[in-house]
């Protein structure tokens, strides 16, 4: 980390996450409202609101927020791509929950998308957000040179694509009612299908902002952790939690015949791991840029102590 950034490795005890993450749900939920109106067709637009407005932690713009923030950008420079992370992650759901992949009747508490607009307008309302994501982040984002837009659109589209999401997706369907699943393959299948866009939202908004090469790195490194460490907490969620507690189906993995780290693990291990994951992310980030990371040390916090 370069050493013109670094500061006190002391941290602000006193930081109100919950206020830091109302204030940027707000933001992140009335821009993700304005980016996307109803036009004609109407039945496409009002399937890609249905999923796109129907809450959630936001955690993927928030990331990307507040590593802009922390290299001295501002909200306005990573908000378009904030919402482009939020309108991929989206697609990933609306595919994901298709009875072709998970099967799944909820998310988010409410039905999922092709149960309310069928297979085949869920299937195009994922494809429409994946493209207008990409749309978004170059024709809405101001007073960024290009040269930094273009690195930011490169890196989402290696995050989603078969290097990234989808490679991780396929390894994933492929290892299902396996006996024999490695913790390679595990480690694979989840630094692709979910780390790689949290590295992105990490790093994206660092980029946005002007981060160097050291700070992006360091930054990559701590989305690394948290993403693995978000992984290993949704398998410990899906066999401790409710339905109504996850918004989603319980038991899923264990139906499914996936393996996951608590299968590997234990729950206490897992819980262990995803603990010293989130330690490990944390002391990084302090050690680089001491108080100013307190909302990204904060959030590792949260990503491991969530109940849902």
């Amino acid at each position: 980390c370069s050493l013109s950034r670094v500061m006190t490795s002391s941290i602000d005890t006193t930081f109100d996450l919950k206020a830091y993450l109302r204030d940027r749900q707000q933001r992140v939920e009335a821009a993700l409202d304005a980016s996307l109106q109803g036009q004609y067709p109407e039945t496409i637009y009002q399937a890609m609101r249905y999923s796109l407005l129907a809450g959630g932690k936001r955690l993927r713009p928030i990331l990307c927020l507040a590593t802009c923030d922390l290299i001295g950008g501002t909200a306005r420079m990573a908000m378009p791509t904030a919402c482009a992370l939020e309108m991929i992650h989206t697609m990933s759901l609306i595919h994901d929950d298709l009875p072709a992949m998970d099967n799944d009747d909820y998310r988010r508490g409410q039905l999922t998308n092709h149960k309310v607009y069928g297979e085949d307008v869920a299937i195009l309302a994922g494809d429409a957000l994946l493209t207008y994501a990409f749309e978004w982040v170059a024709t809405q984002t101001q007073n960024v040179p290009a040269d930094r837009i273009l690195q930011v659109i490169a890196d989402l589209g290696k995050a989603v694509g078969a290097e990234g999401l989808v490679g991780g997706q396929i390894v994933d369907l492929a290892s299902e009612g396996s006996p024999d699943v490695s913790l390679e393959t595990l480690n694979y299948i989840h630094t692709h299908k979910t780390g790689a866009l949290l590295r992105v939202s990490v790093t994206s908004g660092a980029i946005l902002a002007g981060a160097d090469d050291s700070q992006v790195e360091t930054l990559a490194q701590y989305a690394d952790r948290i993403g693995l460490a978000f992984q290993i907490v949704d398998d410990i969620l899906d066999i401790t939690a409710t339905s109504e507690a996850l918004g989603k189906s319980a038991g899923k993995d264990l139906a499914a015949q996936k393996a996951t780290y608590p299968s590997l693990w234990g729950l206490e291990e897992s819980q262990k791991q995803a603990q010293q994951l989130v330690e490990a992310a944390k002391t990084s980030l302090a050690d680089c840029f001491g108080t100013p990371a307190q909302p990204l040390i904060a959030l590792a916090d949260f990503i491991v102590n969530r109940t849902h």
